[in-house]
């Protein structure tokens, strides 16, 4: 079964995408840590990011550093946040979150639930600043 990552990039679910080429996908979690907080994915369904070849695994990277750029441009935040766990979606991402303090990386906090014109606005100001 096709993970829910795998669905988004099929288009089978929809997303608030930030930015896309041909191998990777940035796109707002539904479920932030904070406002802007982005989930960077490649498109192919590999579940561990330590088994992305080389090459993959730095392009991928690079994309998510060009994304983190325009979000620290668009979100206020002292710092994007990065963090690679791997447990709840068995599909590589990376989360680029902002932060202000430590504890707005803790996964444990409960999750936002934030508006859809907030996430269609966010959105949007990311993507303008790539």
């Amino acid at each position: 079964m096709a993970s829910v990552f795998s669905r988004i990039v099929s288009g089978e679910i929809p997303a608030y995408k930030i930015a896309e080429n041909d191998k990777y996908l940035a796109f707002l979690d539904v479920n932030p840590l904070a406002k802007g907080h982005t989930l960077v994915i490649p498109k192919a369904e590999i579940d561990y990011i330590f088994d992305l070849e080389d090459p993959d695994y730095l392009e991928l990277m690079a994309f998510a550093k060009k994304v983190a750029v325009a979000l620290r441009k668009s979100v206020p935040c002292i710092r994007i946040g990065v963090a690679v766990i791997g447990l709840e979606v068995p599909h590589t991402h990376i989360h680029l979150i902002p932060l202000n303090t430590m504890s707005d990386i803790n996964f444990s906090l409960p999750k936002l639930t934030l508006p859809t014109e907030v996430m269609q606005e966010t959105a949007a100001k990311i993507k303008a600043a790539l």
